[in-house]
């Protein structure tokens, strides 16, 4: 378990996936990933079994640091490049639907995951890819030190419309 103030990030237990589910075909929230289908109890387990044995995929459960470890959300690594030493950011808070809270969760579930990535993994790159539209984790990653690296034009169709994917990244170096 990773402890900071108000969070913790522990291993994600098979408990954790009718929440996650839920939270994950919140249209809401799905537009915002990569997966654009709705997902079943047995396509979420079938995720949580090959996480057991992918060396690429790091995720762990967002829980509050008090004494009810209330689920809160779900953030990891994934795509990780062990020669290249990168890996992609992938993050939500389901908590209260907020997908990026205003409490601070969001950010400092970002900032314990930095310090495992960059101190005990020894990653030199974290990138993630933001949908254009996606102005709450556009402006989180901006606000802890993100650069945009490029964009990819008309990337991403949703809701009837062609938008942009901003590729955005944090070098160890850069990481405070």
């Amino acid at each position: 378990m990773i402890l900071g103030q108000k969070i913790a990030l522990r291993a994600i237990d098979k408990k954790d996936l009718p929440q996650f589910m839920e939270w994950r075909n919140n249209p809401d929230f799905r537009k915002h990933f990569r997966e654009y289908r709705e997902l079943n109890l047995e396509m979420q387990e079938q995720w949580f079994d090959a996480l057991m044995t992918n060396n690429k995929t790091i995720m762990f459960s967002i829980v509050s640091n008090d004494d009810n470890k209330e689920l809160l959300g779900c953030c990891g690594l994934c795509y990780i490049n062990w020669i290249q030493r990168n890996a992609d950011l992938s993050l939500y808070i389901g908590w209260q639907n907020s997908y990026i809270d205003d409490r601070g969760y969001a950010e400092e579930a970002c900032m314990l995951l930095f310090k495992y990535a960059f101190g005990e993994l020894c990653l030199n790159k974290l990138w993630t890819e933001i949908y254009e539209f996606d102005n709450l984790k556009n402006d989180l990653y901006l606000r802890l030190g993100f650069n945009q690296d490029g964009l990819l034009r008309q990337h991403y169709f949703n809701d009837n419309s062609w938008w942009d994917s901003r590729i955005m990244s944090l070098l160890s170096s850069e990481f405070k």
